[in-house]
């Protein structure tokens, strides 16, 4: 396990690139990538030369969720504070999904303010698959972000849902080649780093607080919900069964 799970970059004025950095597991969610995200971001919130920020992933996969092996050793993810730090950053998050975005993934790029995709990004909703109640807002997000009947076929089936489906539905604004996405995304972080700075951020305020208001039942719901998940080796067993349903998929 590299030592570094997300990375910190600056490629260009006022943008940073924070890259999950797990590649070997498709960037898999551990307690500590949850930690050292917030850590970046909270560093990013306080630096007023940082005025946009682009998520993506390393190698394959831009997150396929919580590692299972971490879920069935009993590790604490932080609840529903645990992503917090991305989805109230004081500064725009542009999403570059590079590959699988997949239930945990997928509540992450949700929590971005938009996000773009390469032909490769590839999104799936298995909570209902593998027996967890989402608790990081995806079913206040996601009905947002695609409609409600959209979000019910996603959750309900577990299905994949490709590159141009996902730009089609609303889930992505814009597809790139996989060389082109993290140079794209960066270059519109550079754009909302040339808005005027105060306005700018009393509209995403508004956005924001229009998003919250409208998602808050479904968040309250799902920390109602979050005790109430599979065994530990349920969710292993099933797990293992939606990579084989999405290699099928493909």
């Amino acid at each position: 396990m590299p030592d570094a799970l997300v990375l910190l970059d600056r490629p260009v004025d006022g943008v940073a690139l924070l890259t999950l950095n797990r590649p070997d597991k498709y960037n898999a969610i551990l307690p500590e990538t949850i930690q050292q995200l917030g850590e970046h971001l909270t560093a990013c919130a306080s630096d007023d030369s940082v005025r946009a920020i682009v998520l993506t992933g390393a190698g394959k996969a831009f997150c396929a969720g919580l590692d299972l092996v971490a879920v069935g050793e009993g590790a604490e993810f932080g609840g529903r504070e645990g992503l917090w730090p991305l989805a109230r950053s004081p500064k725009p998050v542009v999403g570059a999904i590079n590959g699988v975005a997949i239930t945990g993934g997928l509540e992450m790029a949700l929590a971005c303010d938009f996000r773009i995709g390469s032909t490769n990004a590839r999104f799936a909703d298995t909570h209902s698959r593998v027996g967890i109640t989402p608790y990081w807002g995806l079913t206040a997000r996601l009905p947002q972000a695609v409609g409600q009947s959209w979000a019910r076929r996603m959750s309900f089936t577990g299905d994949f849902v490709d590159a141009e489906t996902a730009l089609r539905i609303g889930l992505l604004t814009e597809v790139t080649s996989p060389e082109e996405l993290v140079s794209r995304a960066v270059e519109l972080a550079s754009s909302i780093a040339t808005t005027d700075a105060e306005t700018q951020t009393r509209i995403r305020d508004i956005y924001n607080q229009m998003r919250d208001a409208t998602g808050q039942t479904a968040l309250d719901l799902e920390e109602r919900y979050q005790g109430l998940q599979a065994d530990p080796e349920a969710f292993a067993a099933r797990r293992a069964a939606v990579f084989e349903r999405g290699k099928a998929q493909q």
